[in-house]
């Protein structure tokens, strides 16, 4: 099943951020996006508390039951091992952070899920590696470039990377052709105002477009 995820991640190389979005609206905002070609959802915990991890645990299994065999659905901002246990019990198929945690990393594949840790400098990289992880997310990756992609992918090559922080339509492409294989993207693909009128037809057909530039 591992290496299922992960090829399907290189295959479709956008990962959908959802964060912080009500229960009841996680199911069509998810077929929206579904219908837009997207295959891969990641519900971030709630590193302020807001959110228990219990709850969010629930969404997750909420999404992955729905999508099961259609999607494949993960885990965003998992910073502790009790959040990536949570979501191995949900059905989560992947883990993304924001950091570069050994803990948490060797606990994800120790339960058999893919591993896509935070990291921007060189020594984050490839500790991140060292330590089994599957990618390695840089993030926030706009404030450094493009330029600052290639430069760190010449001597980690052997490295599988995603762009994260500030994508959009606009730069994929200039990424893509910088080396990284894969994006996560946020408030940019899911918009407020369409979620919050209801407008779903609107997010699949921004959908659409992201899928578009990485076809």
């Amino acid at each position: 099943m591992r290496e299922d995820v992960i090829k399907r991640i290189e295959e479709e190389k956008i990962i959908v951020i959802v964060r912080g979005v009500e229960s009841d609206k996680l199911i069509p905002l998810a077929e929206a996006m579904y219908e837009g070609g997207i295959r891969l959802l990641e519900v971030t915990y709630s590193a302020n508390g807001k959110i228990s991890d219990e709850e969010t645990a629930k969404n997750i299994e909420l999404l992955s039951k729905h999508f099961e065999g259609r999607m494949y659905i993960g885990a965003g901002t998992v910073i502790t091992e009790k959040q990536v246990e949570l979501t191995k019990n949900a059905g989560g198929k992947f883990i993304i952070s924001p950091d570069t945690y050994e803990n948490v990393i060797k606990k994800t594949r120790e339960l058999d899920m893919v591993s896509m840790p935070g990291a921007l400098t060189p020594s984050e990289i490839q500790s991140a590696h060292r330590y089994g992880a599957d990618f390695v997310k840089l993030f926030p990756i706009t404030n450094m470039g493009v330029d600052y992609v290639k430069a760190v992918k010449a001597p980690l090559s052997h490295i599988k990377f995603l762009a994260v922080g500030g994508i959009d339509e606009n730069n994929m492409g200039d990424y893509l052709k910088a080396g990284v294989c894969g994006f996560g993207v946020g408030s940019n693909i899911i918009d407020k105002k369409a979620l919050a009128d209801c407008d779903y037809e609107s997010i699949t057909q921004l959908a659409k477009k992201y899928v578009a530039q990485v076809k």
